[in-house]
């Protein structure tokens, strides 16, 4: 490891990256950005390995959540205050169903870049290249918009910074109050739609009310004030990630300084690819993408590749197959990762499979395609005997209307009113609290179940 440099991808082949016109450009806005400070740190990147450790044991289960795209232009101090309450809330709940802490892990500060299924689009019989994100070009259906512009990648960074700005401060700063979090998700129980999760939390309010009768009261226990609350974006545009990748002078490791935790995508994990040669030589915790066409030996030569020493925490499988699918995909996997003896964190995306096009011409995830696969991941597991360790759903603090279903029952028809999204279909904010839920009820029939099997 001691060998490997930065710069090495530049050697492999590369893929869903684009190609910049002027390299003059290009090189200006690298030598600025490897001049900036980096976005987060070694020690908080050691501490989130160590949580995600946890969760591997089956001791912490990871939330991972937020933008499919983030966007320059829907940026606010709201959006972010929005996602960042809906996760909080999202996490209280599953710590309930679960009995142990929950790594709460936003797709923020980073998730600017996005690879795509093809290299151009069509309308009207006009052929330009595709939209891959605000860090690399825009959205907007013209020749001039779609050219590569390294100058984003600097918007980007400074978008990047105000965001983890702000997470500091909301996670520290008493926002983050167990109480008040509590307090959100009572108003999303108090209707009749949502009626059928109002026992759940009822409950959480006894413990609390318990908790603050025992004198562990948030006003005089800090712990219950603040929250640990982590990056993550898909390492995608590797001349950002190179500029602002850093070595520790602690531990004499090289970091990502572009988030807490990257993760490798489906259509980027090429064994000899640009996208795993850079990702094998940081220390972060590194996520891999599983999709249906990830075979066992892909994965064998993989995780020995970007987790070599077998570490905790460091490598996290990222489940993705579609509602239906589990089953067939999953155990295999999973009798891979027994053979080699690996440590691993398994985390379920039941959103990336599970994409159609709706009657209405919209491209949507329907709710109860996503709960099943998150069913269906925790059936396997439970089968294997094997630790479901985390969620990772695309979502916003913001009442969109891109998935269909969940209890206020978005429809076809509805999409049409709040689609916001560039890129992919997200949960919103109900949706999102619903799902969990939902999960902690699963969660909480698996603790039950091992308790009783201990007996």
């Amino acid at each position: 490891m001691s060998e490997w440099q930065k710069s090495d991808w530049r050697n492999k082949p590369r893929v869903q990256m684009p190609e910049y016109t002027d390299a003059v450009a290009l090189a200006s806005v690298e030598g600025q950005l490897a001049a900036y400070p980096p976005l987060v740190f070694a020690g908080e990147v050691r501490k989130l390995k160590t949580q995600l450790a946890a969760a591997a044991r089956g001791e912490a289960f990871l939330l991972q959540g937020g933008d499919c795209a983030e966007s320059f232009e829907r940026f606010s101090a709201d959006g972010i205050r929005d996602t960042f309450k809906v996760m909080l809330q999202m996490a209280m709940v599953l710590t309930y169903g679960a009995k142990v802490p929950v790594v709460k892990v936003g797709r923020m500060a980073g998730q600017f870049a996005k690879p795509r299924s093809a290299n151009t689009e069509t309308i009207d019989g006009v052929e330009l290249p595709s939209y891959r994100g605000d860090i690399i070009n825009e959205l907007a259906f013209t020749p001039e918009a779609r050219i590569p512009d390294p100058k984003k990648m600097l918007q980007a960074y400074t978008q990047a910074a105000a965001t983890l700005n702000l997470l500091r401060a909301f996670s520290t700063g008493g926002y983050a109050d167990v109480h008040q979090v509590h307090a959100w998700t009572l108003g999303f129980t108090a209707g009749e739609q949502a009626a059928e999760y109002r026992e759940m939390a009822n409950r959480i309010g006894d413990t609390l009310d318990f908790m603050r009768a025992a004198g562990l009261d948030s006003t005089q226990e800090p712990n219950l004030q603040t929250v640990d609350f982590y990056t993550s974006h898909e390492s995608l545009l590797l001349e950002y990630e190179e500029a602002l990748c850093r070595l520790d002078s602690t531990s004499g490791k090289w970091l990502a300084g572009s988030g807490h935790m990257i993760w490798i995508g489906d259509r980027t994990r090429q064994q000899d690819g640009a996208h795993v040669e850079y990702a094998r030589g940081v220390q972060n915790p590194i996520g891999l993408k599983c999709g249906p066409t990830t075979t066992a030996e892909d994965l064998k030569v993989l995780m020995n590749k970007l987790n070599p020493n077998n570490e905790q925490g460091r490598l996290t499988l990222i489940a993705r197959f579609g509602a239906g699918n589990v089953g067939e995909h999953l155990p295999r996997l999973v009798k891979a990762v027994r053979e080699e003896g690996a440590e691993v964190l398994w985390t379920c995306d039941p959103m990336h499979g599970n994409t159609i096009k709706s009657a209405s011409g919209y491209k949507t995830r329907p709710f109860e395609s996503v709960l099943r696969e998150v069913r269906d991941f925790f059936g396997v597991h439970a089968s294997e005997g094997t630790i479901p360790g985390g969620v990772h759903f695309e979502m916003t603090g913001q009442d969109v209307t891109e998935c269909t279903g969940g209890v206020r029952a978005v429809s076809d028809e509805d999409l049409s009113d709040r689609y916001h999204t560039a890129c992919d279909p997200r949960l919103n904010a109900s949706q999102s609290l619903e799902l969990a839920f939902l999960v902690a009820e699963e969660l909480s029939a698996r603790r039950q179940q091992a308790q009783a099997q201990a007996v």
